[in-house]
């Protein structure tokens, strides 16, 4: 209890804000809760009159950047067709039925294999490459418990707030169930894309950045680099020019794409990299792509 007590009488913001987080974290405010977030994770104050870095600018981003277009866009089921609209249906994957609740798929009328997925957040997707052995009520389980979270409470990504839950059904692509996959991140700053992070997730996950040359960028961002050179993809220069027309009129955006085969097909657009919330090795970098990010006048 004196420790408790101390801890209020040393920081009686911070402490408040801790203990609201761990019990009734909705109650607080978006500034509060980012502030209170930030220094827990970050260990300094965050300056919201003049940010400087980029994880503090994406934070700066998610209070005052509320573009209703951007609820669209990173609505997975939405996005295909604004993209498909933009760049052509061939770098779209196509959806098979999109669902309000998990007791609405029937895996009979699938095909033999299939992805399940969640629209409105990160990492929430079941493959089915056989129907004889894939367990659909498990898989609907946990995409119905997926669904009734609100991935914005999380990190107070604005974006993903107002977005219409669903689950949705779409094609299963061959190459992007290898262990080795590779998905190439552009990150794009007025409809500019300045850099490009490659990423395989296998049981070593790793990460490469790379600039528009393909030539190798000596850092970091929470992953280690890959123990071996990675060779241009053959759609590399069609890659950046997606990514510049999908990211243009926005301050900030990541753009991720796959190349399968002989096509560039379309994943998803991230407004707030990790959150805002990952280091940069070495630090400089989060100074460098926040000189890039150039932040929208209030109104």
């Amino acid at each position: 209890m004196l420790k408790k007590v101390k801890r209020y009488l040393r920081d009686p913001y911070m402490a408040l804000g801790q203990d609201l987080i761990k019990k009734h974290p909705n109650w607080m405010s978006d500034k509060y809760y980012l502030s209170v977030l930030w220094k827990t994770l970050m260990g300094y104050e965050l300056d919201w009159k003049n940010p400087k870095t980029f994880n503090e600018k994406l934070q700066w981003l998610k209070l005052h950047d509320r573009n209703p277009r951007y609820t669209e866009l990173v609505d997975k089921v939405k996005a295909k067709h604004i993209v498909s609209d933009m760049i052509g249906s061939e770098h779209i994957i196509p959806t098979i039925r999109v669902y309000n609740t998990p007791d609405e798929i029937n895996a009979a009328e699938l095909p033999e294999q299939f992805v399940l997925k969640c629209n409105h957040d990160s990492g929430s997707f079941e493959i089915c490459q056989c129907k004889n052995a894939f367990d659909v009520d498990a898989a609907k389980k946990r995409l119905g418990e997926k669904l009734q979270q609100n991935f914005y409470w999380n990190a107070r990504e604005w974006a993903y707030k107002n977005v219409d839950r669903k689950i949705f059904a779409e094609e299963f692509v061959k190459d992007l169930s290898q262990d080795d996959l590779v998905t190439y991140k552009f990150y794009c700053f007025d409809g500019e894309p300045k850099l490009a992070l490659a990423t395989v997730k296998n049981e070593d996950f790793w990460e490469n950045y790379y600039d528009l040359s393909f030539n190798l960028l000596k850092f970091s961002h929470g992953s280690k680099n890959s123990p071996t050179p990675l060779n241009k993809p053959a759609k590399f220069d069609e890659m950046i020019d997606i990514a510049r027309v999908l990211s243009r009129g926005i301050p900030h955006v990541r753009i991720d794409l796959y190349e399968s085969s002989d096509r560039v097909l379309f994943s998803e657009f991230t407004f707030y990299d990790w959150a805002g919330f990952n280091t940069f090795d070495p630090a400089e970098w989060d100074m460098t792509l926040g000189h890039w990010l150039n932040l929208p006048k209030v109104k």
